[in-house]
């Protein structure tokens, strides 16, 4: 009876060496896998603790001022939760939590200053001098650990009049348009960029205050680089992809789609600014180190990183 001469499995088909290379790239990626779904569980983990944080502590804020602000306004007030707290995107050291206090016809005729200066001596009544603060937008009340910003405005159709930049004239913004933007992109990616953002915020939380950027701002930057997103729907391989694009898109101004402004990154100045720069070079430093600690499968790196250490 015939024989095959000694080839037996590898005849004509493969060598050892290059089954031997196919057990090992098949290990890496069993490897890489195992990996992948430990990072994640600790983002999971990390987005838990983000979420915990208790948002009635400041509804109770919100509707003590409320209180004061319509017996002094005679009921010409509509308070509307707004910021990161609304979009649910809101991360401790790095969120915007502020309401639109919306008046009606009484005080149509103040100016921005005067309307601001009114309603910051309802809050000192409220809560004390100490605890209030006048900027050129908002009047800021902290209560403890706790800081709440309330934007005087006035309606017009369904849209609304807030103070500019300079403290001094109206501006008329939609804050709603913002809000329907992230929210058709988030469930465009399967409801996974709020996740991200939050992700992202605790992170940039650690940066040094001159390479931070605002809320609001990553929340837009979020978006413009997830716009046409098409790789992997996971918390590491998007928030890897948030600051590996983001470090370019940064170096760019974006379109404030609120109509507040016509960036929402104005006070870094123009394209590849040196405060842009600065910040460009931060996320890149991110992401080299999330790149490091996935190439070393290092989860003490990632634990590091998502703790802004």
């Amino acid at each position: 009876m015939g024989g095959s001469g000694g080839g037996g499995y590898f005849s004509g088909r493969t060598s050892p060496e290059e089954l031997l290379g196919k057990i090992r790239e098949a290990e890496a990626k069993s490897t890489d896998a195992s990996f992948e779904g430990t990072v994640n569980d600790l983002l999971a983990a990390k987005l838990g603790e983000i979420n915990d944080r208790d948002t009635e502590a400041f509804r109770e804020i919100l509707s003590r001022a409320k209180d004061g602000i319509e017996k002094d306004f005679e009921d010409s007030v509509e308070l509307r939760f707004g910021g990161s707290v609304a979009k649910h995107t809101y991360v401790d050291g790095l969120s915007d939590v502020d309401a639109l206090v919306v008046l009606k016809d009484l005080a149509k005729d103040e100016t921005p200053s005067e309307l601001r200066n009114r309603f910051a001596e309802v809050l000192k009544t409220r809560f004390g001098s100490d605890k209030v603060s006048i900027g050129n937008l908002a009047v800021t009340l902290q209560i403890g650990d706790k800081t709440v910003q309330f934007l005087p405005a006035l309606r017009t159709g369904d849209r609304f009049r807030i103070s500019d930049d300079t403290g001094r004239k109206w501006s008329t913004i939609n804050p709603e348009t913002f809000a329907r933007k992230l929210t058709s992109t988030n469930a465009k990616l399967a409801g996974k960029l709020v996740p991200t953002i939050k992700l992202a915020k605790s992170i940039i939380a650690g940066f040094p205050e001159q390479r931070r950027i605002a809320g609001y701002h990553v929340e837009s930057l979020a978006i413009a680089i997830f716009q046409d997103y098409t790789s992997p729907k996971t918390p590491r391989a998007m928030l890897k992809h948030f600051f590996d694009a983001g470090a370019e898109r940064v170096k760019q101004p974006i379109v404030d789609s609120t109509g507040q402004s016509v960036h929402v990154d104005d006070d870094l100045g123009p394209a590849n600014s040196v405060s842009r720069r600065i910040i460009a070079d931060a996320f890149s430093r991110t992401a080299r180190r999330l790149r490091n600690a996935d190439i070393g499968e290092s989860l003490e790196s990632w634990r590091e990183l998502i703790s802004g250490d």
